[in-house]
């Protein structure tokens, strides 16, 4: 991942970055957020960006501890700027995360949530979510990802076809992920649960570890 993917942002004053389409997309993703997650224990977020979405849920969900993690220096900068101003007592401070790495700087969690990732990534990247994943989750827990995805039964929207070609033009090795092929790889770690259609032609999926 490069961090070419700062395209989606607005322009930012001081370290303190914002994404507008966090902040659309926080309140639904929040609903069943409200569903999913357990009800108590840590929350490990893989690219959080900007940090904005760390500060909202956990401020939604205050008998969780939230972790937020990136793989880009001026993210976490960010992050520990939204942290900082948001003042909760369960935000932890940011962690420097590759999702594609073998190690992660964390060693258990109640859930993972990801959004946004895995189609401003290598393939290797959701590979790698998964398998970090499979090691810091206990039977049961939560794997969540929330973004625009393909899947068979449901037709593509010409905005996320666009948004596909967009994204493949910046770098060959993003682009939109068939649910499919995502729930294929997690096998047979992961049982795929759920499948939420969001708004602007968005999917939540939520995956348990088995």
């Amino acid at each position: 991942m490069t961090d070419e993917r700062r395209f989606y942002e607005a322009p930012a004053s001081g370290a303190r970055r914002s994404a507008p389409a966090a902040l659309r997309n926080r309140e639904p993703i929040a609903e069943v957020l409200a569903e999913w997650l357990p009800a108590a224990g840590l929350v490990l977020e893989v690219a959080s960006g900007t940090g904005e979405h760390a500060v909202y849920f956990a401020g939604r969900f205050p008998q969780l501890d939230w972790q937020p993690t990136d793989l880009h220096h001026e993210a976490l900068s960010s992050i520990g700027a939204w942290r900082k101003a948001a003042g909760l007592p369960n935000v932890r401070e940011p962690l420097l995360l590759d999702a594609a790495a073998d190690v992660w700087p964390i060693d258990h969690a109640d859930a993972v949530l990801s959004i946004n990732m895995v189609h401003i990534s290598p393939w290797a990247s959701a590979l790698g979510l998964i398998a970090g994943a499979e090691r810091v989750l206990r039977a049961g827990a939560p794997l969540i990802l929330y973004g625009p995805w393909l899947k068979a039964d449901i037709p593509a929207a010409p905005s996320n076809l666009a948004f596909d070609a967009d994204l493949r033009s910046r770098d060959r090795e993003w682009g939109l992920r068939r649910v499919e092929d995502f729930a294929e790889a997690a096998r047979p770690c992961f049982d795929l649960a759920d499948i939420r259609q969001m708004p602007a032609n968005n999917l939540m999926l939520l995956l348990r570890r088995i």
